[in-house]
């Protein structure tokens, strides 16, 4: 699978932009500020469907524009191509800017749950360490954006999962503040536990991929930190989720520990073991994804060859031309002297 063409209007810095892509290796060149960020941002937006930089999606708008369009031609193994499009419009709530997403495949509008998967990508750059130092909340947010392009069953009993736990704190509420009986409760229970052993299931078997794979740079480890939710559990913790107004128990409170050698790497890592331990999460990444949809996704590599020694850049440039890649830097002499013959340039200003 692979991209073939990018076209960007009022997205992030660019007005309107068009890219060409070949099937093998592309190099951003330009300085900080250029948009080169941007431009793989796009491309994952097309992937994941949402945005894992913009804290606020308005932010992707490009200023004082009420509109954004990002589409991209892709191509897969059959040569069969399609036209992805995500249309980004400004709407208010309470007062506050929201950014409303469309999403269209050969411009006919596809819930996004049947959008995501069409394109998929594997990115890395240097703040993929948010992954040792993040919260809970962005590390559970690393996990569903590797399952959720490639595991439709994990994707939908995500999305039913999050829409019965805002319906469930919902009525905690009411049960604390009016009084209402538990038994309303009844039937968002059943929805959590049944898409919450899904959830819990699949995160469980990508962490143990991680786990098994061939040792890299590092003794990588993840351990889960997984919070279950069954009956005997939501019975257990029934007068503190009253009390509290909302579910206490759930794969939305999971978490795991980036570890090497039985250290964790937020603690007691130093910061060349965990830009080392990184690389290889996302190594192990790009083979789980190819192991569940038999493609080679697209590498994105995001200004990641100023933070790795000459031993680390060879590694990677060895993977690089096994998959379409786009990389960004800021100079082009930080690639190997033999790949650049083999490349294409887009300078950016």
């Amino acid at each position: 699978m692979i991209i073939k063409s990018l076209n960007l209007e009022n997205f992030r810095s660019y007005q309107k932009k068009e890219f060409q892509f070949p099937s093998g290796m592309t190099v951003v060149v330009g300085p900080n500020a250029s948009g080169k960020t941007n431009l793989l941002e796009a491309i994952r937006l097309l992937a994941i469907g949402r945005s894992l930089r913009a804290q606020v999606e308005a932010e992707m708008i490009n200023y004082d524009r009420e509109l954004a369009r990002i589409s991209g031609g892709v191509k897969d193994a059959t040569e069969e191509k399609n036209k992805l499009t995500i249309v980004l419009t400004v709407g208010e709530v309470a007062g506050e800017k929201v950014a409303r997403k469309r999403y269209l495949v050969n411009d006919i509008g596809k819930r996004m749950m049947d959008f995501v998967g069409q394109l998929r990508c594997v990115y890395f750059g240097p703040e993929d360490l948010k992954v040792i130092f993040d919260s809970p909340a962005g590390r559970r947010g690393y996990l569903d954006s590797i399952l959720e392009p490639v595991d439709r069953e994990y994707h939908r009993a995500s999305l039913s999962y999050q829409k019965g736990l805002r319906q469930r704190n919902k009525l905690l509420e009411q049960i604390r503040d009016e009084g209402r009986p538990r038994s309303i409760l009844f039937f968002w229970n059943k929805l959590l536990l049944e898409n919450g052993a899904i959830i819990t299931q699949k995160r469980e078997e990508l962490i143990n991929f991680i786990n098994q794979q061939p040792q890299g740079f590092i003794d990588l480890k993840l351990t889960y930190d997984k919070s279950i939710i069954s009956p005997q559990r939501l019975k257990e913790y029934n007068d503190a989720e009253t009390a509290a107004g909302m579910t206490l128990v759930g794969p939305h409170r999971d978490d795991f520990q980036v570890q090497a050698e039985e250290r964790n790497l937020h603690t007691f890592g130093s910061r060349g073991e965990q830009r080392m331990a990184v690389f290889d999460l996302k190594l192990a990444e790009l083979e789980f994804v190819i192991q569940k949809t038999q493609e080679r996704p697209i590498l994105l590599l995001d200004d990641i060859f100023s933070e790795l020694d000459h031993k680390h850049r060879k590694k990677l440039l060895k993977i690089i031309p096994k998959q379409q890649t786009i990389i960004t830097t800021t100079d082009i002499h930080l690639i190997e002297p033999e790949y650049r013959e083999k490349i294409e340039i887009i300078k950016l200003k």
